[in-house]
Protein backbone atom coordinates (compact mmCIF):
# COMPACT_ATOMS: atom_id res chain seq x y z
CA UNK A 1 0.00 0.00 0.00
CA UNK A 2 2.74 2.42 0.98
CA UNK A 3 5.13 1.52 -1.43
CA UNK A 4 5.57 4.67 -3.45
CA UNK A 5 5.69 7.03 0.27
CA UNK A 6 8.35 4.93 1.53
CA UNK A 7 10.38 5.04 -1.06
CA UNK A 8 10.36 8.33 -0.87
CA UNK A 9 11.00 8.73 2.36
CA UNK A 10 13.66 6.39 2.05
CA UNK A 11 15.50 8.83 -0.41
CA UNK A 12 15.16 11.80 1.73
CA UNK A 13 16.65 9.78 4.97
CA UNK A 14 19.36 8.63 3.35
CA UNK A 15 20.39 12.05 2.05
CA UNK A 16 20.09 13.22 5.46
CA UNK A 17 22.15 10.20 7.32
CA UNK A 18 25.33 11.04 5.70
CA UNK A 19 25.23 14.60 7.47
CA UNK A 20 27.41 15.73 10.44
CA UNK A 21 25.19 18.94 10.74
CA UNK A 22 22.34 20.37 9.05
CA UNK A 23 21.68 23.58 8.65
CA UNK A 24 18.20 25.12 7.54
CA UNK A 25 18.23 24.91 3.66
CA UNK A 26 18.82 21.26 3.96
CA UNK A 27 16.05 20.96 6.40
CA UNK A 28 14.08 22.68 4.00
CA UNK A 29 15.21 21.19 0.85
CA UNK A 30 14.26 18.08 2.65
CA UNK A 31 10.72 19.21 3.81
CA UNK A 32 10.33 19.37 0.23
CA UNK A 33 10.86 16.31 -1.32
CA UNK A 34 8.89 14.70 1.38
CA UNK A 35 6.22 17.05 0.01
CA UNK A 36 6.35 15.79 -3.39
CA UNK A 37 6.28 12.27 -1.52
CA UNK A 38 3.44 12.99 0.25
CA UNK A 39 1.67 13.97 -2.58
CA UNK A 40 2.70 11.35 -4.83
CA UNK A 41 1.08 8.72 -2.49
CA UNK A 42 -2.39 10.93 -3.16
CA UNK A 43 -2.28 12.72 0.55
CA UNK A 44 -4.44 15.61 0.89
CA UNK A 45 -2.76 18.84 -0.06
CA UNK A 46 -4.22 20.62 3.60
CA UNK A 47 -2.70 17.40 5.92
CA UNK A 48 0.48 17.06 3.89
CA UNK A 49 0.97 20.76 4.50
CA UNK A 50 -0.20 20.50 7.89
CA UNK A 51 1.84 17.45 8.80
CA UNK A 52 5.36 19.47 7.11
CA UNK A 53 4.69 22.46 9.33
CA UNK A 54 4.58 19.91 12.30
CA UNK A 55 7.83 18.47 10.89
CA UNK A 56 9.69 22.06 10.07
CA UNK A 57 8.97 23.57 14.03
CA UNK A 58 10.92 21.05 15.44
CA UNK A 59 13.42 20.19 13.02
CA UNK A 60 15.01 23.41 13.47
CA UNK A 61 15.08 23.29 16.44
CA UNK A 62 18.11 22.81 18.39
CA UNK A 63 16.56 19.03 19.30
CA UNK A 64 17.88 18.55 15.64
CA UNK A 65 20.47 21.60 14.85
CA UNK A 66 22.72 20.10 17.97
CA UNK A 67 22.42 16.67 17.45
CA UNK A 68 25.48 14.16 16.43
CA UNK A 69 22.84 12.52 14.49
CA UNK A 70 20.95 14.73 12.67
CA UNK A 71 19.89 12.59 10.14
CA UNK A 72 18.15 10.03 12.41
CA UNK A 73 16.72 12.45 14.58
CA UNK A 74 14.69 14.07 11.70
CA UNK A 75 13.64 10.49 11.25
CA UNK A 76 12.14 10.47 15.03
CA UNK A 77 10.42 13.24 14.23
CA UNK A 78 8.76 12.97 11.16
CA UNK A 79 7.41 9.46 13.17
CA UNK A 80 5.91 11.09 15.73
CA UNK A 81 4.34 13.52 13.47
CA UNK A 82 3.08 11.42 11.37
CA UNK A 83 2.00 8.94 14.16
CA UNK A 84 0.06 12.38 15.61
CA UNK A 85 -1.23 12.96 12.19
CA UNK A 86 -2.90 9.39 12.10
CA UNK A 87 -4.22 9.28 15.39
CA UNK A 88 -1.59 8.83 18.25
CA UNK A 89 -2.84 6.28 19.73
CA UNK A 90 -5.11 3.31 18.58
CA UNK A 91 -9.23 3.99 19.05
CA UNK A 92 -10.97 0.75 20.88
CA UNK A 93 -14.83 0.21 19.92
CA UNK A 94 -17.59 1.19 22.45
CA UNK A 95 -19.51 -1.13 24.14
CA UNK A 96 -22.83 -0.49 25.89
CA UNK A 97 -21.60 -0.84 29.39
CA UNK A 98 -25.11 -2.92 29.90
CA UNK A 99 -27.50 -4.18 27.52
CA UNK A 100 -27.43 -4.70 23.79
CA UNK A 101 -24.88 -2.82 21.73
CA UNK A 102 -25.71 -1.38 18.14
CA UNK A 103 -22.80 -0.81 15.47
CA UNK A 104 -24.23 0.78 12.21
CA UNK A 105 -21.68 0.12 9.42
CA UNK A 106 -22.24 2.56 6.47
CA UNK A 107 -20.63 3.79 3.42
CA UNK A 108 -20.83 3.89 -0.44
CA UNK A 109 -21.22 0.92 -2.66
CA UNK A 110 -18.27 -0.32 -3.69
CA UNK A 111 -16.38 0.50 -0.76
CA UNK A 112 -16.43 -3.58 1.19
CA UNK A 113 -19.39 -1.72 3.51
CA UNK A 114 -20.84 -5.56 3.81
CA UNK A 115 -17.77 -7.70 3.67
CA UNK A 116 -16.80 -5.17 6.40
CA UNK A 117 -19.91 -6.12 8.55
CA UNK A 118 -19.03 -9.51 8.41
CA UNK A 119 -15.75 -8.95 9.15
CA UNK A 120 -16.36 -6.88 12.03
CA UNK A 121 -19.32 -9.68 13.38
CA UNK A 122 -16.19 -12.52 13.09
CA UNK A 123 -14.12 -9.74 15.15
CA UNK A 124 -16.33 -8.88 17.63
CA UNK A 125 -17.29 -12.22 18.35
CA UNK A 126 -13.60 -13.55 18.41
CA UNK A 127 -12.96 -11.41 21.61
CA UNK A 128 -15.65 -13.21 23.26
CA UNK A 129 -18.98 -11.53 22.49
CA UNK A 130 -22.60 -13.03 20.48
CA UNK A 131 -23.26 -10.70 17.58
CA UNK A 132 -25.93 -10.68 15.37
CA UNK A 133 -25.88 -9.54 11.87
CA UNK A 134 -28.84 -7.35 10.28
CA UNK A 135 -29.36 -7.40 6.70
CA UNK A 136 -30.63 -3.73 6.22
CA UNK A 137 -29.22 -2.78 2.86
CA UNK A 138 -33.04 -2.62 1.19
CA UNK A 139 -31.74 -0.80 -1.92
CA UNK A 140 -28.73 -3.50 -3.61
CA UNK A 141 -30.42 -6.31 -4.41
CA UNK A 142 -27.49 -8.94 -3.61
CA UNK A 143 -26.59 -7.19 -0.58
CA UNK A 144 -29.34 -9.41 1.73
CA UNK A 145 -27.90 -12.93 0.22
CA UNK A 146 -23.96 -11.68 0.24
CA UNK A 147 -24.28 -11.11 3.90
CA UNK A 148 -26.31 -14.10 4.61
CA UNK A 149 -24.20 -16.18 3.30
CA UNK A 150 -20.77 -14.36 4.69
CA UNK A 151 -22.73 -15.06 8.11
CA UNK A 152 -22.95 -19.09 7.67
CA UNK A 153 -19.80 -18.54 6.38
CA UNK A 154 -18.72 -17.11 9.96
CA UNK A 155 -21.03 -18.53 11.62
CA UNK A 156 -22.71 -16.07 13.22
CA UNK A 157 -26.67 -15.40 12.34
CA UNK A 158 -28.18 -12.62 10.15
CA UNK A 159 -31.73 -11.18 10.44
CA UNK A 160 -33.49 -10.06 7.41
CA UNK A 161 -31.56 -12.09 4.74
CA UNK A 162 -33.55 -14.86 4.39
CA UNK A 163 -34.40 -16.39 1.17
CA UNK A 164 -37.79 -15.78 -0.05
CA UNK A 165 -39.09 -13.76 2.99
CA UNK A 166 -41.93 -11.01 1.79
CA UNK A 167 -40.04 -7.46 1.50
CA UNK A 168 -36.92 -8.77 3.43
CA UNK A 169 -35.08 -10.78 0.84
CA UNK A 170 -33.26 -7.49 -0.53
CA UNK A 171 -34.92 -4.85 -3.03
CA UNK A 172 -37.85 -2.67 -1.32
CA UNK A 173 -38.86 -3.09 2.14
CA UNK A 174 -38.23 -0.71 4.83
CA UNK A 175 -35.01 -1.09 6.23
CA UNK A 176 -36.57 1.35 9.43
CA UNK A 177 -39.33 -1.52 9.91
CA UNK A 178 -36.54 -4.17 9.38
CA UNK A 179 -34.12 -2.55 12.22
CA UNK A 180 -36.92 -2.17 14.72
CA UNK A 181 -37.77 -5.52 14.15
CA UNK A 182 -34.27 -7.20 14.54
CA UNK A 183 -33.69 -4.57 17.87
CA UNK A 184 -36.62 -6.50 19.49
CA UNK A 185 -35.33 -9.69 18.33
CA UNK A 186 -32.02 -9.52 19.71
CA UNK A 187 -33.38 -7.46 22.96
CA UNK A 188 -35.13 -10.94 23.70
CA UNK A 189 -32.39 -13.28 25.99
CA UNK A 190 -33.29 -16.58 24.45
CA UNK A 191 -31.61 -15.32 20.82
CA UNK A 192 -28.21 -14.85 23.17
CA UNK A 193 -26.94 -11.70 21.20
CA UNK A 194 -25.54 -8.60 23.09
CA UNK A 195 -23.90 -6.87 19.69
CA UNK A 196 -26.01 -5.92 16.57
CA UNK A 197 -24.37 -5.39 13.55
CA UNK A 198 -26.78 -3.46 11.17
CA UNK A 199 -25.59 -3.46 7.68
CA UNK A 200 -26.87 -0.26 6.01
CA UNK A 201 -27.98 0.47 2.31
CA UNK A 202 -24.91 2.45 0.35
CA UNK A 203 -25.19 4.70 -3.00
CA UNK A 204 -22.87 5.69 -5.39
CA UNK A 205 -22.18 8.80 -4.06
CA UNK A 206 -23.40 10.82 -1.20
CA UNK A 207 -26.89 11.93 -1.16
CA UNK A 208 -29.65 13.45 0.76
CA UNK A 209 -32.08 10.63 0.36
CA UNK A 210 -28.92 8.19 1.55
CA UNK A 211 -28.49 10.43 4.40
CA UNK A 212 -32.35 10.60 5.58
CA UNK A 213 -32.49 7.22 5.56
CA UNK A 214 -29.30 6.86 7.93
CA UNK A 215 -30.65 9.50 9.88
CA UNK A 216 -33.99 7.39 10.40
CA UNK A 217 -32.21 4.07 11.41
CA UNK A 218 -29.91 5.85 13.45
CA UNK A 219 -32.95 7.51 15.59
CA UNK A 220 -34.44 3.88 15.82
CA UNK A 221 -31.07 2.10 17.09
CA UNK A 222 -29.61 4.63 19.02
CA UNK A 223 -26.17 3.03 18.06
CA UNK A 224 -22.85 3.23 19.96
CA UNK A 225 -20.88 2.84 17.05
CA UNK A 226 -21.47 4.17 13.71
CA UNK A 227 -18.35 3.37 11.42
CA UNK A 228 -17.90 4.75 8.16
CA UNK A 229 -16.12 2.54 5.93
CA UNK A 230 -13.77 3.50 3.50
CA UNK A 231 -12.10 2.29 0.40
CA UNK A 232 -7.80 3.01 0.81
CA UNK A 233 -7.73 2.72 -2.87
CA UNK A 234 -9.43 5.35 -3.88
CA UNK A 235 -7.25 7.57 -2.28
CA UNK A 236 -8.11 11.63 -2.21
CA UNK A 237 -12.22 10.77 -3.01
CA UNK A 238 -11.94 8.47 0.46
CA UNK A 239 -11.20 12.29 2.37
CA UNK A 240 -14.23 13.94 0.26
CA UNK A 241 -16.56 10.99 0.81
CA UNK A 242 -15.63 11.22 4.32
CA UNK A 243 -16.78 14.65 4.88
CA UNK A 244 -20.04 14.27 2.77
CA UNK A 245 -21.19 11.75 5.85
CA UNK A 246 -19.50 13.75 8.23
CA UNK A 247 -22.02 16.37 7.24
CA UNK A 248 -25.15 14.65 7.38
CA UNK A 249 -24.18 11.74 9.54
CA UNK A 250 -22.07 12.03 12.55
CA UNK A 251 -20.17 9.02 12.04
CA UNK A 252 -18.01 7.85 15.03
CA UNK A 253 -15.12 5.97 13.73
CA UNK A 254 -13.55 5.21 10.27
CA UNK A 255 -12.71 1.02 9.02
CA UNK A 256 -10.60 1.65 6.54
CA UNK A 257 -10.64 -1.06 3.78
CA UNK A 258 -8.19 -3.08 1.18
CA UNK A 259 -5.39 -1.49 3.21
CA UNK A 260 -4.07 -4.20 1.66
CA UNK A 261 -4.31 -3.24 -1.97
CA UNK A 262 -1.76 -1.64 -4.36
CA UNK A 263 -2.93 2.09 -4.29
CA UNK A 264 -0.95 4.78 -2.31
CA UNK A 265 -2.42 5.13 0.61
CA UNK A 266 -2.85 8.90 1.05
CA UNK A 267 -6.45 8.35 2.37
CA UNK A 268 -4.88 6.91 5.53
CA UNK A 269 -2.91 9.25 6.55
CA UNK A 270 -5.71 12.41 5.40
CA UNK A 271 -8.88 11.02 6.55
CA UNK A 272 -8.01 11.60 10.36
CA UNK A 273 -6.95 14.44 10.32
CA UNK A 274 -9.71 15.97 8.19
CA UNK A 275 -12.61 14.34 9.99
CA UNK A 276 -11.49 14.51 13.46
CA UNK A 277 -12.61 10.88 13.75
CA UNK A 278 -10.22 7.72 14.30
CA UNK A 279 -9.33 4.86 12.32
CA UNK A 280 -10.45 2.13 14.17
CA UNK A 281 -9.86 -0.65 11.87
CA UNK A 282 -8.35 -1.86 8.96
CA UNK A 283 -8.72 -4.77 6.38
CA UNK A 284 -5.79 -6.28 5.12
CA UNK A 285 -6.82 -9.15 3.17
CA UNK A 286 -10.33 -10.74 1.59
CA UNK A 287 -10.55 -13.34 4.70
CA UNK A 288 -13.11 -12.91 7.38
CA UNK A 289 -10.27 -12.82 9.82
CA UNK A 290 -8.12 -10.02 7.77
CA UNK A 291 -9.49 -7.70 10.11
CA UNK A 292 -7.09 -5.68 12.13
CA UNK A 293 -6.85 -2.72 14.91
CA UNK A 294 -5.40 0.05 13.32
CA UNK A 295 -2.23 1.19 15.31
CA UNK A 296 -0.92 4.73 13.98
CA UNK A 297 2.53 4.42 15.56
CA UNK A 298 2.67 1.26 13.53
CA UNK A 299 1.46 2.30 10.38
CA UNK A 300 3.70 5.18 10.88
CA UNK A 301 6.92 2.87 11.55
CA UNK A 302 5.49 0.69 8.50
CA UNK A 303 4.85 4.14 6.20
CA UNK A 304 9.08 5.04 7.09
CA UNK A 305 10.65 1.92 6.73
CA UNK A 306 10.91 0.72 10.21
CA UNK A 307 9.27 -2.47 10.05
CA UNK A 308 5.99 -3.23 12.39
CA UNK A 309 7.18 -6.55 14.11
CA UNK A 310 4.76 -6.23 16.69
CA UNK A 311 1.83 -6.77 14.25
CA UNK A 312 3.79 -9.74 13.06
CA UNK A 313 4.71 -11.20 16.58
CA UNK A 314 0.51 -10.78 17.48
CA UNK A 315 -0.31 -12.74 14.20
CA UNK A 316 1.99 -15.75 14.70
CA UNK A 317 0.59 -15.33 18.64
CA UNK A 318 -2.91 -15.65 17.22
CA UNK A 319 -2.33 -18.54 15.07
CA UNK A 320 0.00 -20.14 17.18
CA UNK A 321 -1.87 -23.54 19.49
CA UNK A 322 -0.21 -24.24 22.50
CA UNK A 323 -1.39 -27.96 22.36
CA UNK A 324 0.50 -28.01 18.93
CA UNK A 325 3.47 -26.16 20.89
CA UNK A 326 3.67 -28.43 23.56
CA UNK A 327 3.49 -31.44 21.35
CA UNK A 328 6.62 -30.41 18.56
CA UNK A 329 8.69 -29.79 21.96
CA UNK A 330 8.17 -33.06 23.04
CA UNK A 331 8.97 -34.24 19.43
CA UNK A 332 11.95 -32.36 19.32
CA UNK A 333 13.42 -33.43 23.04
CA UNK A 334 12.70 -36.73 21.54
CA UNK A 335 14.54 -35.78 18.24
CA UNK A 336 11.55 -36.67 16.68
CA UNK A 337 10.60 -33.98 14.56
CA UNK A 338 9.59 -34.73 10.75
CA UNK A 339 8.44 -33.18 7.57
CA UNK A 340 4.88 -33.46 9.15
CA UNK A 341 5.67 -30.71 11.42
CA UNK A 342 7.90 -29.23 8.66
CA UNK A 343 4.98 -28.91 6.62
CA UNK A 344 2.51 -27.27 9.79
CA UNK A 345 5.30 -25.10 9.95
CA UNK A 346 4.23 -23.88 6.61
CA UNK A 347 0.20 -24.14 7.69
CA UNK A 348 1.02 -22.07 10.43
CA UNK A 349 3.09 -19.17 8.23
CA UNK A 350 0.30 -19.23 5.91
CA UNK A 351 -2.52 -18.75 8.63
CA UNK A 352 -0.09 -15.37 9.62
CA UNK A 353 -1.30 -13.96 6.10
CA UNK A 354 0.52 -13.51 2.21
CA UNK A 355 4.12 -13.66 2.54
CA UNK A 356 4.17 -10.43 0.74
CA UNK A 357 2.29 -8.88 3.71
CA UNK A 358 5.08 -9.86 6.31
CA UNK A 359 7.73 -8.87 4.05
CA UNK A 360 6.12 -5.55 3.89
CA UNK A 361 5.98 -5.34 7.92
CA UNK A 362 10.25 -5.91 7.89
CA UNK A 363 12.38 -2.83 8.30
CA UNK A 364 13.78 -1.84 4.76
CA UNK A 365 17.39 -2.94 5.55
CA UNK A 366 15.90 -6.52 6.12
CA UNK A 367 12.67 -6.70 3.46
CA UNK A 368 14.96 -5.14 0.86
CA UNK A 369 16.83 -8.56 1.25
CA UNK A 370 13.61 -11.04 0.82
CA UNK A 371 12.04 -11.39 -2.26
CA UNK A 372 8.20 -12.41 -0.89
CA UNK A 373 7.31 -13.82 -4.43
CA UNK A 374 10.25 -16.06 -4.40
CA UNK A 375 9.87 -16.89 -0.90
CA UNK A 376 6.09 -17.81 -1.78
CA UNK A 377 7.16 -19.39 -4.75
CA UNK A 378 10.02 -22.07 -2.12
CA UNK A 379 7.26 -22.48 0.15
CA UNK A 380 4.87 -23.91 -2.56
CA UNK A 381 7.52 -26.26 -3.67
CA UNK A 382 8.65 -27.30 -0.40
CA UNK A 383 5.31 -27.92 0.00
CA UNK A 384 4.40 -30.33 -3.12
CA UNK A 385 7.68 -31.67 -2.57
CA UNK A 386 7.11 -33.30 0.95
CA UNK A 387 3.18 -34.32 -0.40
CA UNK A 388 4.54 -36.26 -2.48
CA UNK A 389 6.20 -38.39 -0.09
CA UNK A 390 4.59 -41.65 1.28
CA UNK A 391 3.83 -41.46 5.14
CA UNK A 392 7.08 -43.86 6.22
CA UNK A 393 9.19 -41.06 4.06
CA UNK A 394 7.78 -37.87 6.53
CA UNK A 395 8.73 -40.06 9.59
CA UNK A 396 12.42 -41.01 8.60
CA UNK A 397 13.75 -38.65 5.40
CA UNK A 398 17.06 -40.70 5.89
CA UNK A 399 15.52 -43.49 3.50
CA UNK A 400 14.80 -41.28 0.93
CA UNK A 401 17.16 -42.76 -1.63
CA UNK A 402 17.71 -41.35 -5.34
CA UNK A 403 15.42 -43.55 -6.74
CA UNK A 404 13.01 -42.34 -4.34
CA UNK A 405 14.08 -38.44 -5.06
CA UNK A 406 13.29 -39.50 -8.67
CA UNK A 407 10.07 -39.97 -7.91
CA UNK A 408 9.17 -37.69 -5.44
CA UNK A 409 10.47 -35.07 -8.03
CA UNK A 410 8.04 -35.96 -10.21
CA UNK A 411 4.63 -36.37 -8.57
CA UNK A 412 5.60 -32.71 -6.93
CA UNK A 413 6.46 -31.29 -10.31
CA UNK A 414 10.28 -30.10 -9.38
CA UNK A 415 13.71 -31.34 -9.94
CA UNK A 416 15.86 -33.91 -8.01
CA UNK A 417 18.07 -31.19 -7.31
CA UNK A 418 14.82 -29.32 -5.72
CA UNK A 419 13.97 -32.46 -3.73
CA UNK A 420 17.39 -32.45 -1.86
CA UNK A 421 17.72 -28.89 -1.32
CA UNK A 422 14.65 -28.95 0.54
CA UNK A 423 15.95 -32.40 2.84
CA UNK A 424 18.45 -30.20 3.63
CA UNK A 425 17.14 -27.19 4.80
CA UNK A 426 14.83 -29.77 6.99
CA UNK A 427 18.03 -31.08 8.03
CA UNK A 428 19.94 -27.58 9.05
CA UNK A 429 16.21 -26.45 10.37
CA UNK A 430 15.83 -29.70 13.03
CA UNK A 431 19.57 -29.47 14.19
CA UNK A 432 19.24 -26.08 14.83
CA UNK A 433 16.22 -26.49 16.56
CA UNK A 434 17.21 -29.23 18.71
CA UNK A 435 20.75 -27.02 19.86
CA UNK A 436 18.98 -23.08 20.34
CA UNK A 437 17.07 -22.71 23.41
CA UNK A 438 14.00 -21.02 23.66
CA UNK A 439 13.15 -21.42 20.12
CA UNK A 440 10.45 -23.30 20.99
CA UNK A 441 8.81 -21.95 24.11
CA UNK A 442 9.27 -24.00 27.26
CA UNK A 443 11.72 -26.33 25.59
CA UNK A 444 15.61 -26.21 26.56
CA UNK A 445 17.29 -28.51 25.24
CA UNK A 446 19.85 -31.00 26.53
CA UNK A 447 22.92 -29.27 27.56
CA UNK A 448 21.67 -26.12 27.71
CA UNK A 449 22.30 -25.88 31.53
CA UNK A 450 25.01 -24.22 33.22
CA UNK A 451 27.63 -26.01 31.28
CA UNK A 452 26.07 -24.05 28.23
CA UNK A 453 28.01 -21.33 29.29
CA UNK A 454 31.41 -22.48 29.61
CA UNK A 455 33.90 -21.80 26.77
CA UNK A 456 35.46 -24.32 24.59
CA UNK A 457 38.07 -26.25 25.32
CA UNK A 458 36.52 -27.99 29.05
CA UNK A 459 37.39 -27.15 32.37
CA UNK A 460 35.93 -25.08 34.46
CA UNK A 461 37.96 -21.66 33.35
CA UNK A 462 37.35 -18.44 35.18
CA UNK A 463 36.82 -15.28 33.06
CA UNK A 464 39.10 -12.67 33.41
CA UNK A 465 37.22 -10.22 35.35
CA UNK A 466 37.11 -13.50 38.19
CA UNK A 467 40.58 -13.68 38.11
CA UNK A 468 41.38 -10.79 38.70
CA UNK A 469 39.04 -10.45 41.07
CA UNK A 470 40.57 -13.66 43.01
CA UNK A 471 44.09 -12.16 43.58
CA UNK A 472 44.78 -10.56 47.20
CA UNK A 473 45.54 -7.00 47.69
CA UNK A 474 48.79 -7.25 47.13
CA UNK A 475 48.52 -7.78 43.50
CA UNK A 476 50.03 -11.41 43.65
CA UNK A 477 47.87 -14.41 42.06
CA UNK A 478 47.47 -16.50 44.78
CA UNK A 479 49.20 -19.97 44.52
CA UNK A 480 46.57 -23.38 43.39
CA UNK A 481 45.87 -25.35 46.41
CA UNK A 482 47.30 -28.34 44.56
CA UNK A 483 50.64 -26.12 43.40
CA UNK A 484 50.74 -25.54 47.39
CA UNK A 485 50.68 -29.29 48.58
CA UNK A 486 53.42 -30.47 45.75
CA UNK A 487 55.58 -27.96 47.66
CA UNK A 488 55.25 -28.97 51.17
CA UNK A 489 55.55 -32.69 49.67
CA UNK A 490 59.18 -31.20 48.29
CA UNK A 491 59.99 -29.69 51.35
CA UNK A 492 59.46 -32.98 53.60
Amino acid sequence: MFETLSAGMEGVFRRLRGRGRLSSSEVDRALADMRTALLQADVEVGVAGTLLERIRARAVGAEVMKSLTPGLQVLKLVKESLAATLGEAAEPLNFAERGLTVMMVVGLQGSGKTTSAAKLARYVRDGGRRPLLVAADRRRPAAAEQLRRLGEQIGVPVFGGEKGEKGESGGGGDAVRLVKRALAYASDEGNGADVMIVDTAGRLAVDRPLMDELSRIAAVASPQETLLVLDAMTGADAVRTALGFLEYAAFTGVILSKLDGDARGGAAISVREVTGRPIKLAGVGERPEDLEVFHPERMASRILGMGDMLTVIERAEQVMQDEETAQAAKRIRRAEFTLDDFLSQFAGLRRMGPVSDLVGMLPVAQSASVDATAAEREIGRAEAIIRSMTPLERNNPKLIDGSRRRRIASGSGTSVQDVSAMLRQFDNMRRMLQSAPGVIPGFEPPGTGRGFLRPSGGGRRKQPALRQAARPAGGQPRTPRKQQKHKKKKKR
